[in-house]
């Protein structure tokens, strides 16, 4: 079981930047890879990025390639992800999520796999 909690949304001008935070504790360690998904209203759930439990490996949208970078760190069966995202667009704008899912220390999850473990959720909004 891993638990999640995401901070750090908030409202944003256009080419504005926002850092996320995703608080991953377990009961016992195990290696998890995590992600971000996010949903804009009347839209299904978008993939945006993972990255591997090593912190090594990571797996971008094009949507986002380049103006965001998630990272990580780890301490015993906890773990924190940070998504910095630079360059804000109106588009951007949706509720984002943190997910996990247990997987290999060097493996980036990728977007078709299923997550096991998801947070509530933050909201960005980007003006334009």
């Amino acid at each position: 079981q891993v638990q999640l909690v995401e901070s750090g949304g908030g409202l944003v001008q256009a080419g504005g930047s926002l850092r996320l935070s995703c608080a991953a504790s377990a009961r016992t360690f195990s290696t998890y890879g995590m992600a971000w998904f996010r949903q804009a209203p009347g839209k299904e759930r978008e993939f945006v990025v993972a990255i591997a439990y090593s912190g090594g490996s990571t797996y971008y949208s094009n949507s986002v390639k380049g103006r965001f970078t998630i990272s990580r760190d780890n301490a015993n069966a906890n773990s924190t992800v940070w998504l910095q995202m630079n360059s804000l667009k109106p588009e951007d704008t949706a509720v984002y999520y943190c997910a996990a899912r247990f997987s290999g220390y060097y493996v980036a999850p990728r977007p078709g796999e299923r997550y096991d473990f998801w947070g509530q959720g933050t909201q960005v909004t980007v003006s334009s």
